[in-house]
């Protein structure tokens, strides 16, 4: 009878054992990886140095580096076009191989999968981006994997990017502006006739006469040079901006304002208020070194014919604007050189004017003074060379 219920039990319990589920059993969590890259994004890497690895960068949290990462998937015979607007000295790695380096101001479009170096399986690739002074326009960078068409094949270049010409609907914007800046010019001429005649009148450039001396001795401010400065800003904002010089990548700018490269109109307007507030500020900074090198005479009289050389140079500007739009198309590189060129130019001529008037005033041949003109001209001279033209 035990025996019985032992046969009993081990019954039940074999058949209880078969119809339970199996007890589930703890597996180890796996990170799925990551999707594949496809095309460029708009989020792009930096390298922490502490920690040898690769971080999300923020715009607003991290500050401004010299080289951008992003990882791409490339693949040999399959297109991968991109373009980007590139400053001199920018250049382009792929797994820390040099595959690109601008050597002009311009917008480029190239075609990644043909600069892949060899040795370099198809597959995902840290594409890296490093400009050597200041930061790269990560704004400016599209571009995506997706098969080209036929004649973007044909014409793009293996080992050589070329610059994009610029959009139609941007050289209208310039030439509205041009408009709008004829028709400013002409009412202010029309209404204040005898102050433009007499600011605007190249032989007292080159004289001394009594008139000479006596408009340098007028007071500086007046609502003719505010208009006069105000129509020179919006003109030399216009040039620079149609050249391509951006000066949103230097990092003091760009850590408190941010505008697109595609907004023309902004960034026109941008540049145009940062020179209204150089060329009166530069009345401040004047008065600052005039009280410290105990010139405070000669102040007025520096200042009145800084703007006067000032503006009348800024009513070439205009026509430098035209002649770059006209021939942007066919002479890319040529007519940028000019423009710049015709910047600088305007820049070192106002410099020497300026020296030529005090030196009529108080000898230069006097150490303090020659000392006080290179604070006050030579050398924010050569900041706005490194800036404006020889940067770009």
């Amino acid at each position: 009878m035990g025996s019985l219920r032992t046969l009993y039990l081990l019954a039940w319990a074999l058949l209880v054992w078969g119809v339970l589920p199996a007890p589930v059993q703890a597996s180890e969590y796996q990170q799925l990886p990551p999707a594949p890259p496809v095309g460029l994004t708009k989020e792009w890497l930096l390298h922490d140095v502490a920690r040898n690895r690769l971080i999300l960068y923020l715009p607003g949290y991290h500050q401004p580096a010299h080289a951008y990462y992003q990882w791409v998937r490339v693949q040999q015979g399959q297109p991968f076009p991109i373009s980007f607007a590139a400053r001199p000295g920018l250049s382009l790695f792929l797994d820390n191989q040099l595959i690109f380096a601008a050597s002009t101001a311009a917008t480029y479009s190239l075609d990644l999968s043909r600069l892949l170096p060899q040795g370099l399986p198809s597959g995902n690739h840290l594409l890296g981006v490093w400009q050597p002074e200041g930061s790269p326009a990560l704004a400016s960078f599209s571009g995506n994997s997706v098969a080209a068409s036929n004649s973007a094949r044909s014409t793009a270049s293996a080992l050589r990017a070329q610059p994009k010409v610029p959009a139609t609907q941007g050289q209208n914007v310039y030439l509205g502006f041009l408009l709008l800046l004829g028709l400013l010019y002409g009412g202010v001429r029309s209404t204040y006739q005898s102050g433009m005649a007499r600011i605007f009148q190249i032989e007292d450039l080159f004289g001394n006469s009594s008139d000479q001396q006596s408009y340098l001795t007028k007071p500086a401010f007046s609502l003719l040079n505010l208009l006069l400065v105000l129509l020179f800003s919006l003109s030399l904002a216009l040039l620079l901006t149609a050249v391509h010089t951006d000066l949103q990548n230097l990092p003091l700018l760009r850590s408190f304002i941010n505008v697109p490269e595609s907004a023309i109109v902004a960034r026109v307007l941008l540049y145009a208020v940062i020179i209204v507030v150089f060329v009166f500020g530069k009345y401040i900074f004047l008065e600052l070194l005039g009280y410290i090198f105990d010139v405070q005479s000669l102040v007025n009289v520096q200042y009145r014919e800084f703007l006067r050389t000032t503006l009348l140079a800024g009513l070439l500007l205009p026509a430098v604007l035209l002649l770059y739009l006209s021939l942007n198309a066919t002479l890319p590189n040529t007519v940028g050189w000019v423009a710049s060129a015709v910047i600088g130019a305007l820049l070192v001529a106002s410099v020497l004017r300026v020296a030529s008037t005090l030196h009529h005033h108080a000898s230069l041949l006097n150490l303090h003074l020659f000392a006080y003109l290179c604070a006050t001209e030579v050398l924010p001279l050569l900041v706005l060379l490194k800036l404006i033209v020889f940067t770009y």
